[in-house]
């Protein structure tokens, strides 16, 4: 009979815990969701024409490129690392990718996309290597090839400019082709392309192997190790990943532009991780979605163009809001995951069932 009544305690202990670890995820997706409701209407009001179709194609397209590097950036965050060089692997697959498309004006889109991120993963894997194996921290070796990469992308261009006449016209006319239209919203296919890219990988996430191994890695690498976990594959792959899915980005910057310069896709590497921790993942690894990274995203560039129609905000500015925007994120997540540890040890002390010995007594 005790058997038996230990079941219902033993789901009743299971269920609220479980329920706790996943909703402050959920809570700080659903706040990310409230606080981009609140930027529409309050800029709604400022703003002539906010809430016309133009704008928002003109705000999903640009996320929809951010949302990928941010997505990127969440896969090496999540390992405890961090690549500051996704910007300059935009601009090198953007360049090298419309340079190929140039001299060679028959090649399918597949073709084309597989390419950029190609090059991305090799760009990616360098970095991984030197991270995983060369025990080189990721800060230090990301910050040399962001150097190193843009570097080459400048003595390999000679000051020539990839222009949009040049380049097949499937491609111009990608950033404009719509999946569906709501109202007078057009839902652009390269929206749609990041979207689903994001989810797919979400559900490897949480679903597959690789997924939890990634946690377990930016949560505890020690750990990790001692349980038998190839830490430096793990990594590995995520740069890996991050490299590719930046390549994906480098291949969306050049059909929405269309002009590449040895300039592009700079200041992305901010934007990447700016999008990643408002989306709650922690800086710290082990603990975030891809989900909250692609909301991240939104809110950024919400406000990024949103700021550049209010003419008393300067450029300047504009930077100074996505810095205020990370360090606001990274103090509220150190606050409140302090806060939410605290709680969930507390809880389970007071759940955990009583040791035999006192249970005896008791009965006695």
């Amino acid at each position: 009979m005790s058997g038996t009544a230990a079941r219902p305690v033993e789901r009743a202990e299971n269920g609220p815990r479980r329920r706790l670890r996943v909703r402050p995820e959920r809570l700080r997706e659903l706040s990310l969701l409230a606080v981009i409701g609140v930027s529409v209407i309050v800029f709604s009001r400022f703003v002539d024409n906010y809430l016309s179709g133009s704008f928002f194609n003109r705000v999903t397209t640009s996320m929809a490129i951010t949302a990928v590097l941010a997505v990127a950036q969440t896969l090496v965050i999540l390992t405890r690392n961090i690549d500051l060089s996704v910007g300059s692997i935009v601009g090198v697959t953007a360049y090298l990718t419309g340079e190929y498309l140039a001299a060679h004006q028959t090649t399918a889109p597949l073709l084309a996309v597989g390419l950029a991120m190609l090059l991305g993963c090799v760009l990616g894997l360098l970095n991984g290597t030197l991270v995983a194996y060369g025990r080189v921290p990721a800060i230090i070796v990301t910050l040399g090839t962001l150097a190193i990469y843009r570097t080459w992308l400048i003595d390999h261009a000679e000051s020539r400019t990839i222009t949009a006449d040049s380049l097949p016209t499937w491609l111009v006319e990608f950033p404009q082709r719509t999946v569906m239209s709501l109202g007078g919203l057009d839902i652009r296919l390269v929206l749609a392309v990041a979207v689903l890219v994001i989810l797919a990988l979400q559900v490897a996430l949480g679903r597959l192997r690789w997924g939890r191994w990634v946690y377990a890695v930016g949560s505890n690498p020690d750990a990790a190790r001692q349980e038998g976990l190839p830490v430096e594959r793990i990594t590995l792959g995520a740069f890996a990943m991050c490299g590719a899915l930046s390549g994906l980005a480098g291949f969306m910057f050049l059909s929405r532009f269309g002009t590449i310069t040895v300039a592009a896709g700079q200041g992305l590497e901010l934007a990447s991780v700016a999008a990643a921790v408002v989306g709650g993942v922690s800086i710290l690894g082990g603990s975030g979605t891809l989900v909250g990274a692609l909301l991240g995203a939104l809110l950024i560039d919400l406000l990024e163009q949103s700021l550049v129609r209010v003419p008393e905000v300067s450029e300047f500015w504009r930077d100074a809001v996505l810095g205020a925007l990370i360090l606001l994120a990274i103090a509220s997540d150190l606050a409140i995951g302090k806060r939410l540890r605290r709680f969930w040890t507390s809880t389970s002390r007071r759940r955990s069932p009583q040791p035999p010995e006192r249970e005896a007594k008791t009965d006695a």
